[in-house]
């Protein structure tokens, strides 16, 4: 075997790891590794900012279902990259973030940039970890890999002393490989009673969260709501786990991202089965309402996840494929395909006259009206990226998604400036992919400076920035207090000219007023995206004060722009 630089061992189960793509920033701290990256076949994309880093290592994770990499000096670098990390955590997303670290012997002397970055970080990570010895660097960063992937997917941190770094170990390429990761399966006798228990419920549902995406399971959810004919809801983390112009779609519950239809099918079911999704709050709103008259079958990878909100009637332990796979065996064991029934013509019914309107001509423009240009002129392979605040919200209700990994959304931590970084790692992963971030004002700025990172790397994306003006949901939250202060964004002409900041970072950008203008600018921002290899932004100015649907539970939204005519639903029970 061969003694080599332990950096270069590292690099080496990077590569075996699939990794293509590390976001970073050099420093004095982490030379030794990047000595060793220099001569690799992993592409380095220098970023402006260590939180951006994580964001574009996030993105890539989330749409390669690989482990992301960022990479930071030491210090600030490492407190930079916390954010990054406790949005991984929150959404189950496998990532590794690598600083460097002064030298061992200097820790205890408050050298510079020498921050305890490993118990900084331990609340934020599934595993946080300073290497002490050359010869652990291979081992270390493989049980990295395997920690990130395994169970409930999740962030880890690895800390480098630069003397360690530049240590040697004996490593042979060819004698090494990725370490197994556990798939858990169910039990076969709580697979038999989950089926007992779908089958005897008049109004089932399947509640399908971000954990059938992540444990590529779209597919078995799909054959199985089939086969038993039963209508399947997503969570916000969940969208694109089942085609939304499928018929048994049966939308969105929730208290912010909510379809109407989607409501009020869940208030009528009896029955949740619901896979690889927490129960967020902003999903359930009020439990007593959300809960009652239902019986709840919780499906988790994650053992402590049963429970955590409320108990439910039957929880299974096990990762979402095979236990999906499981149950559409034992289904089959037990029926034929089932044929559409009463409750499946109801969901229809309701969703054929429960929407909204998203076809208002107002000037200044209405939110909804953007996503319905959104999704009329973009394919169903594009992949949407947003962050968080009222766009997210009015995202969540209007736009449409029909595959995996297409739709990403910072959905627990909710870090302002994410989607710009994020949308970044999604293109570098699948550069032959449409990639569209949707973003607030606000959110854009907390980041812009990666807008450079893409410029500099000719990283073409479309950004549909939809402009308010206002910390719009805090705006929105303050009006049971009465109040409307400190979110006030507007100054002078306009505020900030969002088209001359992308056109000093050297990228093209046009304003939008009118709702008629919105298909052609959107047409032109993907064809320039694609022409000059670069970021392209359509700033739409939006009404300033307009408001989103919600309330503190699935029966109590509060809805705040003109609806439908009324459509007569056509069932019986």
């Amino acid at each position: 075997m061969n003694r080599i630089p332990c950096m270069e061992a590292v690099v080496a189960v990077l590569e075996s790891e699939g990794v293509d793509t590390v976001f970073g920033i050099p420093g004095a701290a982490i030379l030794p590794l990047y000595a060793a990256l220099q001569h690799s076949s992993i592409r380095h994309i220098t970023v402006r900012h260590e939180e951006g880093g994580t964001h574009a290592a996030d993105g890539w994770a989330r749409v390669t279902g690989n482990v992301g990499v960022c990479i930071g000096t030491s210090g600030p670098a490492g407190t930079n990259m916390i954010t990054g990390l406790y949005t991984a955590l929150a959404d189950s997303i496998p990532m590794i973030c690598i600083t460097g670290q002064a030298q061992t012997s200097k820790l205890h002397q408050e050298a510079f940039q020498a921050v305890d970055i490993v118990e900084i970080a331990r609340p934020v990570t599934k595993w946080a970890v300073q290497l002490k010895e050359p010869a652990q660097a291979p081992w270390v960063f493989r049980e990295a890999f395997r920690i990130a992937r395994s169970g409930r997917p999740g962030p880890v941190l690895i800390d480098l002393p630069i003397d360690v770094q530049r240590g040697t170990c004996l490593y042979d390429r060819d004698l090494d490989a990725p370490l197994p990761v556990e798939v858990p399966r169910p039990l076969p006798r709580a697979v038999r009673a989950a089926v007992d228990m779908v089958s005897a419920a008049r109004r089932p549902i399947i509640l399908a969260g971000g954990g059938v995406i992540i444990g590529d399971a779209t597919e078995e959810l799909r054959a199985l709501a089939e086969h038993l004919q039963v209508p399947v809801q997503v969570t916000l983390m969940g969208k694109g786990a089942f085609p939304e112009d499928h018929p048994l779609f049966a939308g969105m519950a929730g208290i912010q991202t909510q379809t109407r239809w989607g409501n009020a099918a869940f208030m009528e079911s009896d029955l949740v089965l619901a896979v690889g999704a927490r129960f967020g709050d902003r999903h359930t709103g009020d439990l007593d309402v959300y809960r009652r008259g239902r019986t709840f079958i919780h499906v988790d990878i994650e053992p402590t996840q049963l429970g955590r909100v409320f108990e439910p009637d039957l929880g299974i332990v096990g990762h979402a494929r095979p236990v999906l796979a499981e149950l559409l065996d034992e289904a089959r064991r037990r029926t034929d395909r089932r044929a559409p029934g009463t409750w499946v013509r109801k969901v229809a019914d309701l969703r054929r006259t429960m929407g909204r309107r998203d076809d208002f001509e107002d000037v200044p423009i209405k939110p909804p009206r953007v996503f319905k240009e959104i999704n009329e002129f973009f394919d169903r392979d594009t992949t949407f990226v947003t962050a968080i605040g009222l766009y997210q919200i009015w995202s969540g209700q209007f736009q449409t998604t029909y595959l995996p990994r297409r739709y990403l959304v910072c959905g627990q931590a909710g870090p302002l400036g994410w989607e710009i970084p994020a949308a970044m790692g999604v293109k570098c992963a699948h550069p032959e992919r449409q990639v569209v971030a949707v973003v607030g004002d606000y959110s854009f700025q907390f980041l812009m400076e990666e807008i450079a990172v893409a410029a500099q790397y000719r990283i073409p994306f479309v950004i549909v920035m939809i402009n308010n003006e206002y910390l719009g949901l805090i705006r929105q939250a303050e009006i049971p207090y009465g109040m409307n202060y400190a979110v006030d964004l507007h100054y002078g002409e306009g505020g900030i000219d969002h088209v001359k900041a992308m056109e000093a970072f050297g990228c093209p950008a046009r304003r939008v007023e009118v709702p008629g203008d919105l298909r052609d600018a959107l047409a032109w921002a993907s064809a320039e995206a694609a022409r000059e290899r670069l970021p392209v932004l359509v700033e739409v100015m939006v009404e300033r004060e307009a408001n989103a649907a919600m309330g503190p539970s699935l029966e109590a939204i509060k809805e705040f722009e003109p609806l439908p005519e009324l459509i007569t639903a056509d069932w019986s029970d």
